[in-house]
């Protein structure tokens, strides 16, 4: 590449952050030149791990902004804030990095994708999905005609719950875990909280991209209803397409995270095409394949990611610096039909009732 690029993060209400900001010190022609976060406490460990200078930490966006004068912005912002930040940030002429969730309604990612077009900016949501092999296995899979066009996608997601990405809940108390779920964003509705608009989007953007497209016709949702809390701890969510049923589960509360050791059901997904089926499970090196030609589970291994795929920075700069448009369940394009679906499920799970998508 023939540029470097200055990159900032903006807010720390994700605990996906930090990770993002290693990625970014690790990246050649990444500089990061500055951090943002109302409470410098939340930035300390992570400036002290990649050695940021006090220059570069700032508890005011503005004078990050304005000073760091960056290309490209992270925003890990709670998920009800995405929309604010990206009208503000859109003012300043930098592209833009959404980590998931996409938003917390449609109209919100309107807005987003509204903001960044007036701009003439570029906008990529980051399902971190998209960065696992085994998934872009299943893509390549699908697209070369393996198991025909995909009618059905069944997915499963979820973790142990977020307080515990960043707090130790061992000895907790009852009364005490629900005390620190309630001081979590996570567990706020009006900040874009719940296992439902935190991990359906993954299954469904996904879902769409492994569809090439397509949309469903009717939604169908049921969440939890925890005692205690404001938003749920699980979901399922039916859509009824025209080629058929697909399935969405997520769940706060898994006995393990699946990125450590594969909970039960476990977190993946299972699609089934016009002439065969697929599965593909977090963190696995191998797809489980059946086709009319070869009935049998047979096992085909997964292929490692390369340049320029092999993380989200890597490929965002790439896009930058070819002037290729972001692509997959990473534009706004796809991303926008996961959210469509999210909010047709949330609609659905209010009204206790099938709803067509929302428009």
């Amino acid at each position: 590449m023939t540029k470097t690029y200055r990159i900032a993060g903006i807010s720390f209400d994700h605990v996906h952050m930090p990770d993002l900001l290693r990625t970014v010190a690790a990246t050649p022609n990444a500089e990061l030149v500055g951090i943002f976060d109302k409470s410098r406490e939340r930035m300390e460990a992570t400036a002290a791990e990649l050695s940021i200078s006090n220059e570069r930490i700032f508890t005011d966006y503005r004078e990050c902004m304005e000073r760091a004068k960056p290309d490209l912005v992270i925003l890990c912002a709670a998920t009800g804030q995405h929309a604010d930040w990206a009208e503000v940030l859109a003012s300043y002429g930098a592209h833009l990095f959404v980590e998931k969730p996409f938003a917390a309604s449609l109209a919100e990612a309107d807005r987003i994708i509204e903001s960044m077009e007036a701009a003439g900016r570029q906008l990529m949501v980051n399902w971190p999905q998209r960065w696992n092999a085994v998934y872009v296995t299943a893509k390549r899979l699908i697209d070369e005609g393996l198991i025909g066009d995909v009618i059905e996608v069944h997915y499963y997601g979820g973790n142990r719950g977020p307080v515990t990405m960043v707090t130790d809940t061992t000895g907790m108390s009852d009364e005490q875990l629900l005390e620190t779920k309630r001081a979590s964003w996570f567990y706020q509705r009006e900040s874009g909280g719940g296992s439902l608009l935190d991990y359906l989007g993954y299954g469904v953007t996904m879902g769409t991209w492994f569809m090439h497209g397509r949309k469903p016709l009717e939604v169908s949702c049921m969440v939890d209803e925890p005692v205690g809390l404001d938003v749920d701890e699980q979901s399922v969510t039916v859509c009824r397409y025209a080629t058929g049923l697909s399935t969405f589960g997520t769940r706060w509360g898994t006995l393990t995270n699946p990125w450590e050791t594969q909970p039960q059901p476990k977190a993946g997904y299972t699609l089934v095409g016009a002439d065969g089926t697929l599965s593909a499970y977090s963190g696995d090196t191998v797809v489980r394949v059946q086709t009319r030609a070869r009935p049998e589970i047979h096992e085909l291994p997964v292929e490692p990611l390369g340049f320029p795929e092999r993380n989200p920075i890597e490929y965002v700069l790439h896009c930058l610096e070819t002037g290729a448009d972001i692509d997959g369940p990473l534009s706004p394009v796809i991303s926008r039909v996961g959210q469509q679906i999210t909010d047709s499920a949330i609609q659905s799970a209010r009204e206790k009732r099938t709803v067509a998508l929302v428009e």
